[in-house]
């Protein structure tokens, strides 16, 4: 298929209520509001095809963004490709579960994401924390450092509350992450969101909402979940 054909099939699947939810997040003109689910098909036909995803993702059509995702082939991405996917990533479900999703199946993934937190950049930095969430949910525990993560621990602490908003919630689930996927920072990850506490965010209507670490992690552990590693990070 090339990119016309997959813009047209797009389009086809896409739903007026989905596309409000979308917008409502903060997507924009143009998207069509398709369910991740209705692309399995075409991604199935597909497959890996990363000059496709190029295309799709240069559109600036969310629907096509999310599904260049999805069809592209992380390893033969750049660090550069990646710079350019999250120049145009304009708000956080493209950063967080597009870019963010793709580079986590990279080898190059954590000093990428390490560049992004150091940023100063809300998007970027939102991605990078979500990007070491992705990977510690998936990858071995022998793949870090475990001084490197409680490091970031550390910081996470001590920046959290000052962060812009999106940075604050993927450094929220970071605790969360580290605390039920990282079995030797499990109770180090515990201590630091007790010294969190709730985080205090924006939410919709500027209503103020809070984030809870600590609870989510109770939750968890109820249910038997320390030590979680997902087989997939992309659908």
């Amino acid at each position: 298929m090339n990119v016309e054909a997959v813009m047209q099939e797009l389009e086809s699947l896409g739903k007026e209520r989905l596309k409000k939810m979308y917008i409502s997040n903060g997507a924009h003109e143009p998207l069509f509001g398709i369910a991740t689910g209705a692309m399995k098909p075409m991604s199935k036909q597909i497959k890996k095809n990363q000059p496709l995803a190029e295309q799709l993702y240069a559109t600036g059509n969310y629907d096509a963004m999310y599904f260049a995702g999805v069809i592209a082939d992380p390893k033969a991405m750049t660090e550069a490709d990646f710079e350019r996917w999250i120049e145009d990533a304009y708000f956080y479900m493209l950063s967080d579960y597009v870019v963010a999703v793709t580079l986590a199946e990279t080898d190059i993934a954590q000093a990428v994401a390490d560049r992004w937190i150091a940023s100063g950049k809300e998007l970027r930095r939102s991605a990078g924390w979500s990007c070491y969430c992705w990977l510690l949910g998936s990858r071995p525990d022998g793949e870090f450092a475990e001084s490197k993560l409680a490091d970031m621990l550390t910081l996470v602490q001590e920046t959290i509350h000052d962060a812009p908003e999106r940075t604050k919630y993927a450094m929220n689930n970071f605790i969360f992450t580290v605390a039920t996927s990282y079995s030797a920072l499990h109770e180090r990850a515990v201590e630091t969101a007790q010294a969190v506490g709730p985080v205090e965010v924006q939410g919709d209507k500027k209503k103020s909402k809070f984030l809870n670490a600590s609870d989510n992690i109770q939750k968890a552990v109820a249910r038997g979940q320390l030590g979680f590693k997902r087989k997939y990070v992309r659908c």
